[in-house]
């Protein structure tokens, strides 16, 4: 296993989209006032009892704002502060301290009224993450239960059927809407096939979405370098509508679908996504042109859940790219501490999730208990400031992957990636496929 740190800000990107896109490195901040908390080691790593210190600055046009009071709050990253209060920047600085006693992440949170406008910052020290264990148990039908339902699956015809998409191609790549059938007669599965014109035998890599509901555009750049690419959305419908279709299903039919029937391990809406992955790779091995052999899945958030229990779920994956897991030690907040996106056991739905069936149902679908089994080679990227996936949590499941490993930390990432992480990943993947 390789770690490696990179520090340097630049420009944020956003994963909200599954496919590569390089920026301009050039930093720009969001607002002219900005809130600057700063650990006072370079790597943001601290070992067991040792004292973070969080260096504060106020920013107004990049110059400090002389004594100026910010209030602040310390603790694990979404638990109740364990020490909170307000501090008056001393010649526009200012330092706050915590530590913690067990492995975790400890978050200082500084927030700044100006002209009536309130600005936040924020950094994370990480305490032995490498040490992190979950917090979620195994089942012990757990593969008994998906090798189940893989092979009741496998019995559904594909029935695949494209719809070419005239203006996404290019001089080199043919583009696709693809859609599939997926576990069971009648449900469908959507993407967006991209693969080379030439004849040949292709590598292929399949990119499974973040959360959410919205259109897709395909891979076409990484097809153009000789890679069949299929990016799947995981909700049965077209992706080539306009936006305000998914915008009404993400606010009506669909909203919050990550709890759907969660009382039922057979029912519960995941099934038919984690299933749905296996059969697009079905359909990716169907395809004459693929070389039989070269797959690898990729994805950011949900969809870096997704690749990681896709590879566990299917031996045909030689290689995964993970971003920022969700759905990682989901019972975390029931031993209080941070639990995986989408938080299912928080202190505001605990009153009508915390209950004994969802808990049990949560096991089956825990990237945890995927990542035990992963057994082909991954790269992992993240930082120490995500809120939406707070690092306890996919550090609980990164720290169980035994196959080889490569992580690449961005200490003040949130969720979101730098393009160095772009760039990183595409040479690792470009490196795995040959190319």
């Amino acid at each position: 296993m390789r770690i490696r740190m990179f520090i340097r800000p630049l420009m944020a990107l956003s994963l909200l989209l599954s496919f590569f896109y390089f920026g301009l490195a050039q930093s720009r901040p969001p607002h002219p006032i900005q809130v600057l908390v700063s650990p006072d080691k370079p790597d943001w790593n601290y070992a067991i009892g040792e004292e973070a210190k969080f260096t504060v600055r106020v920013l107004q046009h990049q110059v400090p704002i002389k004594d100026v009071e910010v209030t602040y709050s310390v603790g694990l990253e979404k638990m109740p502060p364990t020490n909170k209060g307000e501090l008056k920047l001393q010649n526009g600085l200012g330092e706050i301290k915590g530590t913690l006693k067990q492995a975790g992440f400890l978050r200082c949170e500084v927030k700044v009224n100006v002209d009536g406008l309130e600005y936040r910052g924020l950094a994370t020290a990480a305490y032995l993450p490498e040490t992190i264990k979950p917090t979620q148990t195994l089942p012990d039908d757990f593969w008994d239960f998906w090798n189940k339902a893989k092979a009741d699956a496998a019995k559904v015809p594909l029935d695949a059927k494209l719809i070419l998409l005239p203006e996404r191609c290019t001089e080199k790549v043919d583009v696709y809407q693809v859609n599939l059938q997926n576990f069971e007669v009648g449900a469908r599965l959507y993407g967006i096939l991209a693969k080379p014109k030439q004849e040949g035998k292709y590598p292929a890599v399949l990119s499974v979405p973040g959360a959410g509901i919205r259109p897709y555009a395909g891979i076409v750049d990484l097809a153009e370098k000789g890679i069949i690419t299929l990016q799947i959305g995981i909700h049965g419908i077209p992706v080539t509508y306009e936006t305000t279709l998914y915008d009404d299903l993400r606010a009506g039919a669909l909203k919050d679908y990550q709890f759907f029937n969660m009382d039922d391990r057979d029912q519960y809406y995941y099934k038919r996504v984690y299933l749905g992955c296996v059969r697009a790779i079905d359909y990716l091995y169907s395809l004459p042109e693929f070389d039989g052999s070269t797959l690898a899945v990729w994805g950011g958030s949900q969809g870096g859940a997704l690749s990681i229990v896709t590879a566990a779920l299917d031996e045909r994956v030689k290689s995964l790219v993970s971003l920022y897991p969700a759905l990682c030690d989901l019972t975390g907040y029931l031993h209080g501490r941070a639990g995986g996106w989408p938080h299912m056991f928080n202190e505001w739905n605990a009153p009508f999730m915390a209950k004994e069936e969802k808990i049990k149902v949560s096991a089956y679908y825990d990237v945890v208990n995927f990542a035990r089994f992963v057994k082909v080679p991954g790269f992992y990227t993240w930082g120490y400031n995500d809120e939406t996936c707070p690092p306890t949590s996919y550090y609980a499941a990164y720290n169980q992957i035994k196959a080889p490993k490569e992580l690449f930390v961005v200490q003040e990432t949130g969720h979101w990636t730098f393009p160095e992480q772009q760039a990183k990943i595409t040479e690792w993947l470009l490196g795995r496929l040959g190319k």
